[in-house]
């Protein structure tokens, strides 16, 4: 409860030295017979009743005082009750200003934590601030986009399950130094991050009871010292790009080698046959160049596919965040390998419906990606055969699309508006060719591995390619799936995520689906060709 405001010890002191030398003075006089007992009452009854009206305007006026200084908890500036004496107003005045200066200097307290708040969610780096119980308590923006906005007042397992740094930031927490440690992400594209945890003590608090229910009490302690809280600050590095540069050049010395070393010892041998037996056969020098100048182009197509791959690989984990129009990409791809097509006879078709939607992705990547595909079909289609392209809208949920994940923040509803739920666009390329056996599908993705490595490398295959569109499609997080049935044909489809809300998959069959042949330059719409019976689907998905 509140307490009453008591008259101060001095002020009850002077009281009584009035008081008692009066009573004292009367009783003399009445017993000396100069003073009547009846008006001697009637004196000492005045002085009591002033010495009482005197202490009640006194506890009045502090009361009021009191009840104004704690309406400040309540009010930003309450007015001073009438009423009040000048000199108990100008402390009212003075506590107002005090309460005003308070007010002023929390603000800018505020001010300033919020500065700090805003300091740590502008740091790049991932930054998870956990109290003794592991609980994670602060986590700035870009650690919100990593592991999602529940991951605060959760403990840190739920968001982050690997031991090494659980059992770091365990060990931190109960007294040990700081520990850093690697360690990787394979979802939702493999990432590699160094874990910095850190020891970090606060001053909390003890709680004041007298805040807590608004009153006090005389006998009550003075407030207990801070305590100090024992946390951990855990800080992630994104090492990705370091560790598949490292990874890269590695792979590129060994591929490199084991590539190149074929075709390096044929011009050697060819040189030394030139400069020894063939010296002076001008048959023999006409053939051998000319093989030799196949082994060469053979190791810059290697050499660019390697470089192509290893630039792809850099910011594979790094999603796009450009809009392409699959159709127009898949045109200009036709028409540059038309007459690559036409030396064998083939045919290429392209089927799309109309208004598909444009696909979240890199322009570039993709048309290496579609040039990939139909080049392949190219090469290992049967002759006078036909090689179909076709566009669908497509399910995501189909091939395993949850949908693209979507940051918070200011620009998250704009965000969810680029991105089409788990729509996503589908692209199909659909040889006539001898097909592929079940055991080789889930391994076609895999680098320099070849179905058969003797007519690959005649037709001016690296063995890449299908390597640099898995690594491609893990960038967009698209999938690739491979249906295939031997003697029959083989289908490589892609699906890449769609833009904004788009059509349901069943509207894009139907009137508005043309199929075009750009042979000669010009659209023509023959009939649907037979579908590959059976199939068998493959793991080279993504």
């Amino acid at each position: 409860m509140r307490l009453k405001a008591l008259p101060p010890a001095p002020l009850l002191t002077a009281v009584l030295l009035m008081l008692v030398p009066l009573l004292a003075v009367l009783a003399l006089a009445v017993q000396a017979g100069a003073l009547h007992g009846g008006l001697a009452a009637v004196a000492a009854a005045s002085a009591l009743a002033g010495a009482v009206t005197v202490l009640r305007v006194y506890r009045r006026d502090a009361d009021a005082v009191t009840d104004y200084a704690a309406r400040l908890a309540e009010a930003e500036e309450p007015l001073v009750p009438g009423g009040t004496p000048p000199a108990l107003r100008a402390l009212a005045a003075t506590i107002g200003r005090l309460h005003r200066v308070g007010l002023r200097r929390a603000e800018s307290v505020r001010l300033q934590l919020d500065a700090d708040e805003a300091v740590i969610d502008a740091l790049p780096a991932p930054l998870l601030l956990m109290d003794a119980e592991r609980q994670v308590v602060r986590a700035n923006a870009t650690a919100r986009e990593l592991f999602g906005d529940k991951v605060v007042d959760r403990d840190l397992a739920s968001s982050l399950r690997t031991p090494a740094v659980l059992e770091a930031v365990d060990s931190v927490l109960r007294g040990g130094a700081s520990r850093i440690i690697e360690f990787t992400l394979p979802v939702p594209v493999e990432r590699s991050f160094e874990a910095q945890v850190k020891p970090f003590q606060r001053l909390v608090p003890e709680p004041d009871p007298s805040l807590l229910d608004g009153e006090s009490d005389e006998n009550e302690p003075a407030p207990r010292p801070p305590a100090v809280a024992r946390m951990a600050i855990l800080t992630l590095h994104d090492v990705t790009t370091a560790r598949r540069s490292e990874q890269m050049r590695a792979d590129f010395i060994a591929n490199a080698s084991h590539e190149l070393r074929t075709p390096l010892s044929s011009l050697l041998g060819f040189i030394e046959t030139l400069r020894g037996p063939a010296r002076d056969d001008p048959e023999a020098q006409d053939r051998f160049l000319s093989i030799m100048h196949d082994q060469a182009s053979r190791m810059t197509r290697l050499v660019n596919d390697l470089l192509s791959l290893s630039r792809i690989e850099l910011d594979e984990h790094m999603p796009p965040n450009g809009r392409v129009d699959v159709v127009e990409e898949l045109e200009n791809v036709i028409a540059a390998l038309e007459l690559k097509a036409a030396q064998r006879r083939i045919r290429l078709r392209l089927e799309a419906p109309e208004d598909l939607p444009r696909v979240i992705g890199d322009e570039d990547q993709l048309t290496q990606v579609f040039q990939n595909l139909v080049s392949n079909a190219i090469k290992y289609t049967r002759e006078d055969t036909d090689v179909t392209v076709t566009v669908a809208l497509a399910d995501g949920t189909a091939v395993g699309f949850a949908g693209l994940p979507v940051p918070g923040g200011p620009l998250a509803k704009e965000r969810r508006l680029l991105r089409g739920g788990t729509a996503m666009v589908s692209v199909s390329v659909r040889d006539r060719g001898d097909g592929i056996a079940r055991t080789h599908l889930p391994r076609l993705t895999e680098r320099f591995y070849r179905v058969d490595a003797a007519r690959s490398r005649a037709m001016g295959g690296t063995g890449l390619g299908l390597a640099i569109v898995k690594h491609i499609l893990n960038r967009h997080r698209g999938r690739l799936t491979i249906e295939s049935e031997v003697g029959v044909g083989s289908a490589f489809t892609v699906y890449l995520p769609a833009v904004g809300e788009a059509m349901s998959p069943s509207s894009s069959r139907g009137e508005g689906e043309a199929r075009r042949d750009l042979r000669n330059g010009h659209a023509v719409f023959p009939p649907h060709p037979t579908p590959l019976p059976g199939g068998e689907r493959g793991a080279g998905g993504v």
